[in-house]
Order: structure tokens, then C-alpha cells, then sequence
């Protein structure tokens, strides 16, 4: 299929001329929610865009957005790279000390953030950040302080614009800058979280956005008919795609109210297509089995049909038929069971993309018994995210599917996983001994550890730099021992340690609400949460799920003694980056003395 765009702001022109009666963007306020057209949503870009422009805003100017994900977010975005200026996403969880970092590496002139939350998180910095001359806030009607703009009023400066334009004779300014860019212009600036280190600039040029949105979107079978929800946040490279995607092949956006309100939300939108990471799932696989083991009545029979399911699923795995001997009781488990699974994405979705993690096996295959096709995919912020994915009608679950477009793969010697692509990133803003690092004949080491199977499909195994190598000299992958023990629905996260010890433990933290319905259920006694992680019948329980788990490892993987943690890990206090993976080197030191104690023999198992 031919590129509809060779740029990001060709994408915006193309919004004008969209002619569809399907929105754009989908928002809730108060009143319920609301819509933008094509053309409308295009306006709002316009409008903000000529705002900036009043600014001063040059081609090549960093602006920096440090809020969460919303509507006004993807106008933004827009806006800038409508102008030629480059935008650096700031996850709105990131530390003071962090966002210094960010906005003086990037040189950001024009920081547009959320609220006075943010506002207090940059205050802290505010006078080390020389470059920044201008605050523009979402959640402010009116500002009176010199430096600081409100959304608002930045409207109503480009409205202003645009009215002088027109009696100029002008009216097409913002049109005209949107094409002046070309494909190897500088777009983006994305600052990787990590789980380790000083965040690095990933420079993307319109070249690798839209090499990664035309490919991976028309890959999957994705069109404009399609409607999805949205709630990743777009510092991150798998949300910034996901908006730029809905743009690019025009189907509608909508965005969830919250994090916590994303169940609901599905349920009023009904989309067709969904994008996120494991832990979306993982968070709804745990509240499925809550409440069905909640029910003696309910856990039989969801169990019988989850059976039919997966015998189901296995044959369409294959390509094969369905068996008449099957259709019959799957009709029925549909109908008594698995169909509760399905409406909980709104009764519509295709099928939903998963990335930033691995999907644990068990999850995917449960879902898809209950006709919920995760597909999942591999990339990076360095690669504009998927390099690899499975697609509706080529799908391994354990793989992370074939490459995409033009991209070249290369297992290296040590089993590293090397890519050749337009997808993957110019540089490292400003740091060219990290770039130089990191290519080796135009080649692009990943870090990650893989495979290349048979069928062609990329299996990944770990990541090269959390490889534990025990004092026996074996070396272990954590991330599997985490997928399989995330299988247990009250296992919420986990940390494999083991680096040249004899032998490999873990800190687990526990779903809250199964512990508590598990305590309920069963009777527990306890005065508090803490106490009641440590009572026997919780510590027995999860004792069961680290054997089970051990059943499938090696001896030298297996883990030998565990201990369970008062709090789950969050990305507020540090310990998970905002895509939810665990900062291994500041769990370690966090946990010293806690891990320390398993291999003393003072706690465990």
C-alpha cells in the first residue's frame, strides 16, 4: 500500500481533506462525551499552532509537554510539528531531578504542562532550566503572571492570528509550514525512562514515524472503520505511535477518563481495536478469576467452558476448522461463560496489540479462548517501536511475530537481536558515544536476547543486560521466571535476584484485592494488610504457586527461597518505569537487606 504522507505534518494536511462521517477524537467532559471531525480536530491544531507561532516558535525549537494523556496532549503535538518545531514527551511521573536533566539536555523553550502538580515539580528546578521562557497550562482558564500562558489563552492569540491572516490575505499559514518539513527533519526527542542509568534523547525524524506507522498499522489490517481507546501515556513510544497511527489511517481515537476508569470506559466505547501493555491484561485476567472463584456454581461452569475455549483457540492457532463436535458446546460456553470475557472490552474489539513487556503465554492463551486475540509485538523507543508483530491472520503466541516492512534482522553470536531499518532512530541527542555504542556497520544492537524461528517469527528470550549468571557459571533470564509466575492471579510483581550467588531467589508482591477476597473466603485472621501477607495460609498459598512454577525451570533456575513484600512496586516510588517494568538496579539496592536475608536464611520460604 503507498505512503499517504512522507512526513507527520502531511498527516495533518490530510485531516483536512478527510471526508468521513466517523470522529476523530472522542473525549468525556461533565456533559458526557464529546467529539471532534476530521476537520475539526485539524482547527484546533491550526488554532494552537498559530499561538505558538505569536511566541516566536522556529523551526527546530525543542517544546517539551510534561503532562498526562488527553486530548489536548495530541493537539499539542500537532501544533508543533505543524510548525517545524520538535516536541520532547516528559512522562508526567517523572522526577524533579529527571526533568531537569530533560529540558536542559533538549533545550526546550516552551514547556506546555498539565496543571499546578507539574507546576510544583518544576518549581523545584525552575531556576537551573535557563533555556525554558514560557509555561503554557493545560487546567488554567486565565494566567496573570508574565511567563506562564493558559491553554486558553494561547487559543484565543492563534485565533487572533488567523483573523489577521485572513484580512492579509494569509489564511493558509499554518498550511503552507506543514510542508516545508522533509523526512529526515528531526521530529521528536524521546527521553528512554530505562531501568537503569541518566535518561537518553532517542532523535526521530518524520523518516522513522512514518516508516513505523504506515507499516505496522496496515500490517495488522487496521483502516479507518476502526475506533480504539486510549490511555497509554504518550511520553512513552508505544502511545505516541497509537496517536499518530489514528491519524495516519484516520480511524477514531478515544481517550479513557483515567487509568482507573478504563474498564468502564471500554464499555461506553466499544472499540474495535485496542493498544497496551501486559499489565492491562494481567490487571483484568486477576479480576476475572477473582470473581469467578468467588462462586462455587460460577467457577465450575466457567471452568468447563474456559476448556472448550482453549480447545477451540488451539485449533484456530492451527488454521484448522473447528471440529462439529466442538461447535455445539462452544456455542454454549460462549453463551453461559466466555461472552462476560469479551463484553468487558465493550463486546466489539478485533483484536488488541500488546507491547513494552512480555505477554505472559497462559494470558494469551486465555484470552483468546474467550475470543480476545492479543497480539503481541517487539520494539523500542530506539526502533519507533515495533520492529516485529503478529497479525490476525499470522499469530504464534510465545513469538512477537515477523518483521515488519523493511526491517532486517540478524541474531549476533552472543544472541543479541541487531536491526536494520528506516523505523530505527537517527541518534542520541548529544551524545554520540552512546550512539556509536550502539550500531555497528548500520546495524542497531537492541539488547535484547533472541531467536529467529523456523516460521520466521522473533522469539525473545531476555534482555542482554538482566542475564543473571549464578556462581556456577549458568546463566538464568528473569523475565521467564516472571512470566511464569505471573500466571498466578495474585502475584502482582516480582524481582529475580541471583548475580553470581549459588543459587536464585525472589521478592514478590501481591494483588491486593485477591488477597484480601483469598483472606475472606478462607477465613484469615489478621489485625492489618501487612499482617495479613505474612499469615500461613497467604504464605502457603503462594509457597504452592513458586512450586508450580519451579515444575517448568531448570534445577539451576529454579528459586530456592522467596520472601513477600508489604507494598506493591510502583513507578511513583521509582521501582517500575512507566511502561511497568521493574528497575532491577533500584530494586536491588532498595531491597538489600531483604535479599541479603534470603541467602542468610533468616526469611524465605
Amino acid at each position: 500500500m503507498k505512503k499517504t504522507a512522507e512526513t507527520l505534518p502531511q498527516v495533518i494536511l490530510n485531516m483536512y481533506e478527510r471526508a468521513t462521517t466517523t470522529p476523530a477524537i472522542k473525549y468525556k467532559t461533565k456533559q458526557g462525551w464529546q467529539s471532534y471531525s476530521w476537520k475539526e480536530y485539524f482547527e484546533q491544531i491550526e488554532t494552537q499552532a498559530l499561538g505558538l507561532l505569536n511566541l516566536q516558535v522556529k523551526p527546530g525549537d525543542r517544546i517539551a509537554i510534561f503532562a498526562s494523556t488527553r486530548v489536548e496532549w495530541c493537539i499539542a503535538d500537532w501544533a508543533i510539528l505543524g510548525i517545524g518545531a520538535i516536541t520532547v514527551p516528559i512522562y508526567q511521573t517523572m522526577t524533579a531531578e529527571d526533568l531537569e536533566f530533560v529540558l536542559n539536555n533538549s533545550g526546550s523553550k516552551i514547556l506546555i504542562m498539565e496543571n499546578r502538580y507539574t507546576m510544583k515539580v518544576f518549581n523545584q528546578i525552575k531556576d537551573r532550566c535557563p533555556t525554558v521562557e514560557k509555561i503554557i497550562m493545560f487546567d488554567s482558564e486565565t494566567s496573570t503572571e508574565p511567563d506562564l500562558l493558559s491553554w486558553t489563552q494561547l487559543q484565543k492569540m492563534g485565533s487572533d492570528r488567523r483573523a489577521k491572516n485572513q484580512n492579509n490575505g494569509n489564511p493558509k499559514e499554518f498550511s503552507d509550514l506543514c510542508k516545508k518539513p522533509v523526512a529526515d527533519d528531526m521530529a521528536t526527542i524521546l527521553y528512554t525512562s530505562g531501568t537503569t542509568g541518566q535518561p537518553k534523547g532517542v532523535v526521530l525524524a518524520h523518516r522513522q514515524a512514518i516508516s513505523e506507522v504506515h507499516d505496522c498499522f496496515n500490517y495488522v489490517g487496521v483502516t479507518s472503520a476502526d475506533s480504539a481507546l486510549t490511555f497509554l501515556p504518550y511520553a512513552h513510544i508505544l502511545g505516541r505511535i497509537e496517536h499518530w497511527g489514528a491519524a495516519y489511517i484516520g480511524y477514531t481515537l478515544a481517550f479513557a477518563e483515567s487509568i482507573d476508569k478504563i474498564r468502564s470506559n471500554l464499555l461506553e466505547i466499544h472499540p474495535t481495536i485496542m493498544v497496551a501493555v501486559p499489565r492491562i491484561f494481567e490487571k483484568i485476567y486477576s479480576s476475572v478469576w477473582a470473581q469467578v472463584e468467588s462462586n462455587i456454581a460460577t467457577n465450575k461452569i466457567f471452568r468447563w467452558a474456559l476448556a472448550v475455549g482453549l480447545r477451540v483457540a488451539d485449533h484456530k492457532l492451527k488454521h484448522e476448522p473447528i471440529p462439529l463436535t466442538l461447535y455445539a458446546p462452544y456455542q454454549l460456553a460462549k453463551t453461559l461463560a466466555l461472552h462476560k470475557v469479551t463484553e468487558l472490552f465493550g463486546g466489539k474489539l478485533r483484536f488488541a496489540i500488546s507491547g513494552g513487556a512480555p505477554m505472559p503465554r497462559d494470558i494469551a492463551n486465555f484470552f483468546h479462548a474467550c475470543e480476545i486475540l492479543i497480539l503481541e509485538g517487539y520494539g523500542l523507543t530506539e526502533t519507533t517501536a515495533a520492529i516485529t508483530v503478529n497479525a490476525p491472520f499470522d499469530y504464534r503466541f510465545g513469538s512477537v511475530g515477523k518483521p515488519v516492512g523493511d526491517v532486517e534482522l540478524r541474531i549476533a553470536e552472543d544472541g543479541e537481536i541487531l536491526v536494520k531499518s528506516d523505523k530505527v532512530m537517527k541518534e542520541y541527542y548529544k551524545n554520540d558515544e552512546a550512539t556509536k555504542e550502539s550500531f555497528s556497520e548500520r546495524w542497531f544492537h537492541t539488547g535484547d536476547i533472541g531467536e529467529i524461528l523456523s516460521s520466521g517469527d522473533l522469539k525473545i528470550t531476555d534482555r542482554k543486560k538482566d542475564l543473571i549468571k549464578t556462581a556456577g557459571g549458568k546463566y538464568v533470564a528473569p523475565q521467564r521466571l516472571e512470566g511464569l509466575l505471573k500466571a498466578h492471579s495474585y502475584i502482582s510483581n516480582i524481582l529475580i535476584h541471583g548475580d553470581q550467588k549459588k543459587y536464585i531467589v525472589a521478592l514478590l508482591t501481591l494483588d491486593k484485592g485477591f488477597i484480601l477476597n483469598f483472606a475472606k473466603d478462607k477465613g484469615v485472621k489478621y489485625s492489618d494488610y501487612a499482617s495479613l501477607l505474612q499469615s500461613p495460609q497467604v504464605l502457603e498459598l503462594v509457597r504452592k504457586g513458586v512450586a508450580e512454577t519451579n515444575t517448568h525451570l531448570a534445577s539451576f533456575e529454579t528459586i530456592k527461597r522467596f520472601a513477600v513484600l508489604p507494598e506493591d512496586f510502583t513507578v511513583e516510588a521509582g521501582e517500575l518505569t512507566p511502561s511497568l517494568k521493574v528497575k532491577r538496579k533500584v530494586l536491588d539496592k532498595k531491597f538489600k537487606r531483604e535479599i541479603d536475608a534470603l541467602y542468610s536464611g533468616s526469611k524465605g520460604d
